[in-house]
């Protein structure tokens, strides 16, 4: 008997199993796959996901895995190009963008270290249930006999395909449609200085320094467009490159190591994330367009809010459901400013007026581009940043009036209730 079982091993799970553990939790992961082992991924760890990791004792680790800082940053969005610095972050200044196979590996080593049973190579073929309430899991490992685990609560981190929230049923809310398609692949010899993100029509493009000295290249296209990629993936994917300055070039001057990897499954939707028994974290509670390079930083946000809701409810400080319902409302609270900007931003709509407005007086700001930079990573609250005193500091009186008189005032995005959840 446990105290908590996770399904699924990697970001979300092995965080959530490293918290837990060392708050003394007697956790069971399991996990279908071996590690290293890779997985599609945006790669980024925004900032406040390396202030984490920095906490959790694991950035050092990243970093002695050749894992490069990136501090600066060109952002082209077309006529107007800022370049400069992301701000300082609980003393992290810099986003780094690890391989899957190196970072995944280095979670689950530490929620074994701290104490968690970690299980690979093992099939959850069905929950435990009993008058409505989930206890446990059913599965084997690979070629081995059927087993049964118990356990007070039952975590799926297994992703947008969870079986753990199908077999619940877990509600959706928030939803969208997939907006995009996503793909990357990895160039050996590709000088880069940072990171660099374009935004062109119907198309954005992000480079970043990697591990072993590569440099990982991202496209998206609206998935209306999808057939045309597909029917010439290479030519396609260069062809999109070469709209990002010289990026293309020196793609071609380079080597690419690998296949070009990417999907179309990209859904947007929060789900409700705990039950009778049941809890959800990382992608299997909460997805988005990866466009903005959220997920891991908000897996480990949601791992974080997870472990210290779980503490409190096995603990005997609150009722569990009490503060399972706290993890949702703390999770949405944090996320649907950045899901809302997120999913405008895979629409490729035509850029805004006030979107112009902006970035025409950010130019030459290096503070205010830093603090703009710090809003894409999610070190500035956009909430607070996109509001018309703070606006009205940078672009001045007349961009206000110009934003007014075309009635483009900031709208803050309303935030949800939790969702009551009903004993099944």
């Amino acid at each position: 008997m446990y105290d908590v079982i996770i399904v699924g091993a990697r970001v979300a799970g092995s965080a959530t199993a490293l918290l837990l553990a060392r708050k003394g939790v007697k956790v069971l992961v399991v996990e279908r796959a071996t590690f290293p082992s890779d997985t599609l991924s945006t790669h980024n760890i925004q900032l406040p996901g390396v202030a984490r990791l920095k906490r959790w004792g694991l950035l050092d680790r990243i970093i002695a895995a050749g894992t490069p800082a990136a501090r600066h940053v060109i952002f082209d969005a077309g006529p107007v190009v800022l370049e400069g610095h992301f701000p300082s972050f609980e003393g992290i200044d810099a986003l780094y963008s690890p391989r899957r196979t190196v970072l995944d590996k280095i979670l689950v080593d530490a929620a074994r270290q701290a104490g968690a049973e970690v299980r690979e190579n093992f099939m959850v073929e069905d929950l435990v249930q009993e008058a409505g309430r989930v206890g446990g899991i059913r599965g084997r490992e690979k070629g081995g006999a059927a087993l049964t685990e118990t356990a007070d609560l039952v975590v799926g981190a297994d992703g947008k395909q969870s079986l753990v929230a199908r077999t619940v049923g877990a509600a959706a809310y928030h939803q969208k449609p997939a907006l995009s398609l996503a793909f990357y692949t990895y160039w050996d010899g590709v000088p880069i200085q940072g990171g660099e993100m374009y935004g062109r029509e119907r198309r954005f493009i992000g480079a970043w320094p990697t591990n072993d000295g590569l440099v990982m290249t991202y496209v998206a296209w609206p998935i209306a467009e999808y057939h045309g990629f597909r029917a010439d993936v290479e030519s396609a994917f260069l062809s999109t490159l070469d709209l990002a300055g010289d990026l293309g070039q020196r793609a071609r001057n380079g080597r690419r190591v690998g296949p070009i990897r990417g999907t179309i499954d990209l859904p947007n939707y929060f789900r409700t994330p705990y039950g009778p028994g049941w809890a959800l974290v990382g992608d299997a509670g909460l997805v988005m367009d990866p466009v903005t390079g959220q997920g891991i930083g908000d897996a480990f946000r949601d791992a974080e809010l997870l472990a210290e809701a779980i503490e409190a409810g096995l603990g005997g400080r609150q009722p569990l459901d009490a503060a399972l319902a706290g993890y949702q409302e703390r999770r949405d609270r944090a996320a649907l400013p950045m899901y809302e900007f997120t999913t405008a931003l895979a629409s490729f709509g035509p850029p805004k007026p006030e979107e112009r407005i902006l970035m025409a007086a950010l130019r030459g700001k290096p503070a205010e581009i830093s603090r703009f930079l710090g809003v894409l990573t999610g070190a500035v609250p956009m909430q607070e940043y996109f509001t018309p005193r703070n606006l009205g500091k940078i672009i001045g009186v007349r961009g206000m009036a110009r934003m007014m008189l075309g009635k483009m005032r900031p709208a803050r995005p309303k935030l949800p209730r939790p969702v009551e959840v009903a004993a099944r």
